[in-house]
């Protein structure tokens, strides 16, 4: 708010001048409005919820630890596929570890794993990498079809959208969590033949493409109805009239309008596809020991529960907090960039 200062000028009348600006605008000292984008406008939002910044930082530590894991791996001197324990008179003769809370000392940060006596810190480094490499790998494919199909079936309308309905109201009639037990070992048959020895990449590649065969649609859908209403708006109208193409269109004035829905709609995605192949290791369809693995760190856990507790806490504190931070950011970046969405 300004107040009036008198300025007597050389014919004696008064002036009322901004209070401290000097000169007119566009003058050195003079006041600037400067505008904000969406996007400036979204970051402002979003530096300003405590949890959303706090989930954010968590978050990127679980992708740095798997990025670096073979470097940490590497200067804490171990890997997660040496036994330790079976020669070193760490294990006793029920495979359990001798010392104390699972065998946690200073040279065993996170302890032993039972039976097998390998180290659970680098075994749980390399799990997040793995884990978290193969919900990725889902998520963009989920992601990229999703919103390719979305978007040719909100802006073709039609009979096309009527036929791509159905065929997506198929597909999510499918039980997922039964589809990906029966339909795995199908899959991993087709790439090994019988008595033959299995590639590394196979189990990778069946969970990346079974969990992507029935993810897709979610995001599909809401693509979809998002489009449906932006295709009426008057500057789509007015780029048709134009003489645009359909996709120029599609490039210029839909995706735009599109990137908040399928930003937050990633963050919810990710954390559901990294339970889920946890839950495929666990139940025996996923990878396979001794690929270190969350699914088959909770796998061994379950095992030993009763008399070694401390080997499932790491795993499992790891995960929950994982879930929890990367659901609480989709929240929060949804809230960034739709203000008006109540919590």
């Amino acid at each position: 708010m300004t107040s009036p200062s008198q300025a007597a000028d050389e014919s004696g009348s008064l002036t009322l001048e901004p209070e401290g600006t000097s000169g007119t605008p566009g003058e050195k000292g003079a006041p600037e409005l400067a505008g904000r984008t969406p996007r400036q406008l979204a970051w402002i939002r979003f530096k300003r919820d405590k949890t959303g910044i706090a989930c954010a930082i968590i978050v990127a530590f679980f992708i740095l630890i798997a990025v670096c894991a073979p470097l940490i791996a590497k200067v804490y001197g171990k890997n997660p596929y040496d036994l330790y324990g079976q020669d070193d008179g760490l294990l006793n003769s029920y495979g359990l570890p001798i010392k104390p809370n699972g065998g946690i000392d200073g040279n065993f940060w996170f302890g032993l794993e039972p039976s097998l006596g390998r180290d659970v810190f680098t075994l749980l480094l390399y799990g997040i990498r793995n884990s978290l490499g193969i919900a990725a790998a889902t998520t963009i494919l989920s992601v990229a079809v999703g919103v390719l199909f979305g978007l040719s079936q909100g802006y073709l309308g039609g009979r096309s959208d009527f036929f791509m309905g159905r065929f997506s109201d198929f597909m999510l009639s499918f039980p997922s969590q039964l589809f990906f037990i029966a339909f795995s070992p199908v899959a991993i048959a087709l790439f090994v033949g019988v008595g033959d020895q299995e590639p590394w990449w196979v189990r990778p590649l069946v969970l990346v493409g079974v969990q992507f065969l029935l993810g897709w649609m979610s995001i599909g859908r809401l693509v979809r109805a998002q489009v449906l209403s932006l295709r009426e708006r008057e500057f789509v109208e007015a780029a048709r009239i134009s003489g645009a193409s359909s996709w120029r269109i599609i490039r210029k004035e839909l995706l735009p309008n599109l990137w908040s829905t399928i930003l937050v709609q990633t963050t919810l995605m990710l954390p559901v596809f990294v339970t889920a192949e946890a839950g495929l290791s666990f139940l025996g369809v996923g990878m396979l020991p001794p690929t270190p693995d969350w699914g088959l760190l909770f796998q061994t856990g379950a095992q030993y529960y009763q008399s070694d507790i401390t080997f499932m806490f790491f795993p499992g504190i790891a995960m929950a907090l994982f879930v929890v931070a990367f659901n609480l950011l989709g929240d929060s970046v949804r809230d960034a960039l739709d203000p008006k969405t109540l919590r």
